[in-house]
């Protein structure tokens, strides 16, 4: 990877470019989480190059992305036309105008994360939901790579998250984590309830990839246990939200 590609990567994430299982079982997630308003008013916050954004558009009467970067914006469109370039902040779109929301491993990148979980709160009907996938600060790997003497390291980086938060932020400075207080806090105050709140493992599919038997087990073991308190070390937060 080029070194415009690895800081590019490093402030504002890698989006899926391939469809396999890890994505197939998100989306299951989100259209569960959704219910019937997916066949209502649906933006994706954040869309990458539209992969989720294609398959949300099958179920929606209509389907918006909308994405910060201009390239990846360009690349959505020629999936799904309706794609905003935009930043989550700001939110180019009526109040009260969504009845469903994606934001999927959007909000560690975003500048306020606050911000935009005030605007998508905005544009959201009442009874309306937001899916939210954000990464877990009890995983016990940096996925986005860290700064090491001014210089970024990209990779998987064991135990950075479990650092005190001032030395943890400076070695990641280009991404947050979240643990479930920190989310709680992240919506305090908003007109809106969580009605579901998990923390997933990973699909494992590079793993599978190279080593089915080794990968396929590893992914029974570790989701099996997303139902015990061993979630406190999955990958993902997944909360499910509905505005009053």
């Amino acid at each position: 990877m080029a070194d415009r590609d690895l800081e590019k990567a490093a402030l504002r994430g890698e989006p899926s470019y391939v469809w396999r299982s890890g994505q197939e079982r998100r989306l299951k997630m989100i259209l569960s989480a959704a219910g019937e308003r997916i066949k209502g008013r649906v933006l994706e916050n954040g869309c990458g190059v539209g992969m989720y954004l294609s398959r949300l558009a099958q179920y929606s009467s209509q389907t918006i992305g909308l994405e910060f970067d201009l390239a990846r914006a360009l690349e959505a469109r020629r999936i799904a036309p309706q794609v905003v370039n935009a930043a989550g902040e700001l939110l180019p779109l009526p109040s009260t105008s969504f009845d469903f929301i994606l934001s999927h491993e959007v909000l560690e990148h975003v500048q306020d994360d606050r911000a935009c979980v005030e605007e998508m709160a905005r544009i959201l009907r009442p009874g309306g939901r937001m899916a939210i996938f954000v990464p877990n600060r009890g995983y016990p790997f940096e996925t986005h790579g860290i700064y090491w003497r001014g210089q970024y390291k990209f990779g998987n980086i064991p135990l950075v998250n479990y650092l005190p938060r001032s030395f943890r932020d400076r070695l990641a400075p280009h991404v947050r984590v979240y643990s479930t207080g920190d989310l709680e806090i992240l919506f305090s105050g908003l007109p809106v309830n969580a009605v579901n709140r998990q923390i997933i493992f990973g699909a494992y599919d590079n793993i599978i990839a190279r080593r089915p038997r080794l990968g396929g087990q590893l992914r029974r073991v570790l989701q099996g246990l997303e139902d015990s308190p061993a979630q406190f070390f999955g990958l993902s937060h997944f909360w499910v939200v509905e505005k009053n």
